[in-house]
């Protein structure tokens, strides 16, 4: 599925807005749905590792652009949406800047199929 090699594209969308958890409007109107959040490490992994570190981990985040049809919502706090950003802003450099100021590298904007893919990383900074 998203492990595929994509062909890749022009510019990716200038700005991401959050419509409900997981789904994301762009400034065209096109619909981007989350469909893989990838922790490492994982989230047990994580939650055992962390007690008294400040260490955060990694989020990849694979978007497809798409048509969403269902209207049902998702509760605001369903995990994995809740850890990502209500919006993301375009910035040089091949990354993409959040509502947090915190940066996500892209990592792919390419086509698999007839599907636009957007994958973007976040790579904490280490506080230990």
């Amino acid at each position: 599925m998203a492990s595929e090699a994509s062909v890749r594209l022009g510019v990716p969308p200038g700005r991401l807005w959050i419509q409900r958890p997981g789904i994301y409007e762009d400034e065209e109107g096109r619909t981007w749905v989350t469909v893989v959040v990838r922790f490492n490490p994982s989230h047990r992994e994580w939650a055992r590792a962390s007690q008294g570190s400040r260490y955060e981990p990694s989020i990849t985040v694979h978007l497809w652009q798409m048509a969403v049809h269902t209207r049902e919502l998702l509760s605001s706090g369903q995990m994995p949406f809740s850890q990502l950003p209500a919006v993301w802003q375009l910035y040089p450099g091949r990354k993409y800047r959040a509502a947090d100021s915190s940066f996500w590298e892209i990592a792919d904007h390419g086509q698999i199929d007839s599907m636009e893919q957007l994958v973007l990383t976040y790579q904490p900074e280490r506080k230990d």
